[in-house]
């Protein structure tokens, strides 16, 4: 996995954003793409949604691209200086799009720190050997103590001695394999979310709508009648003004004949 072999922060961060809800064959092609278009915090500041939009294409919920760039405006000033990442759990939980578990897998693979945190592998490590037979869903807080403990085992001896970056990858490799080679020990997690289809949903008309927009600006009326056998003209409405609120797009001048025309911001 390429964001294995350089873990600079802002790799790591690149690449645990790219993850989240996204299959990791999917990122294994566009993380590389995305690196050398935007190789840092700068270029990635100071590079236009439009762009890093076009180059987050395909990888869905499209909002952690701009997740993504604010929080190298963050760091930057807008690009005005050099990057300076947190480097603690509590700092890093400031930055756009970066839960408690993603600051955990940025303290550990970024800073080799010893933080406990879950993600979907790790959850299935742990719930396949220590919830074999669990007849209630598990939540992540029964977890957490068994991860607490074998972490802070790991870490003091054996292969992973000091090394808390690759007892986490182990992990992780560990509960991707187990997922192929028995049914998903996760379906007993408390947490455990079915992802509804993607074909014919909202998330497909965002995406769609994006996609148009990146091409250049249309007019309300145009985007309603390309979409108009697959989603009625409220729906592209809507979904117009979720994106617009959202910072994707904007109004572009005044009203044309076909009503509002929407830009990429």
């Amino acid at each position: 996995m390429p964001w294995r072999d350089s873990v600079s922060p802002y790799r790591v961060i690149v690449s645990e954003v790219m993850l989240q809800q996204t299959q990791v064959g999917r990122v294994l092609t566009r993380f590389p793409r995305f690196i050398r278009r935007f190789p840092g915090w700068k270029a990635l500041a100071t590079a236009s949604n439009k762009a890093v939009l076009q180059e987050w294409s395909g990888l869905g919920y499209n909002r952690r691209a701009l997740y993504l760039k604010r929080i190298a405006e963050a760091l930057t000033d807008g690009g005005a200086r050099a990057a300076s990442v947190p480097r603690t759990g509590e700092g890093l939980r400031k930055l756009p799009g970066i839960g408690p578990n993603t600051a955990g897998a940025v303290m550990a693979f970024a800073f080799n720190a010893p933080v406990p945190f879950i993600e979907t592998n790790i959850r299935s490590a742990y719930l396949h050997h220590f919830f074999p037979r669990a007849r209630r869903a598990v939540p992540d807080a029964a977890l957490m103590p068994i991860i607490e403990r074998t972490l802070k085992d790991a870490v003091r001896r054996g292969p992973f001695k000091d090394n808390a970056r690759e007892w986490y990858w182990a992990l992780m490799d560990y509960g991707s394999h187990l997922k192929g080679a028995m049914p998903n020990p996760s379906r007993r997690s408390a947490h455990h979310k079915k992802q509804g289809a993607f074909e014919g949903s909202n998330r497909q008309l965002r995406a769609a709508l994006l996609k148009r927009l990146l091409a250049g600006p249309a007019a309300e009326s145009a985007l309603a009648r390309a979409f108009a056998g697959r989603w009625p003209a409220g729906a592209v409405r809507k979904a117009l003004g979720a994106l617009e609120r959202e910072g994707f797009i904007a109004l572009r001048g005044a009203p044309g004949r076909g009503g509002n025309i929407f830009r990429i911001v």
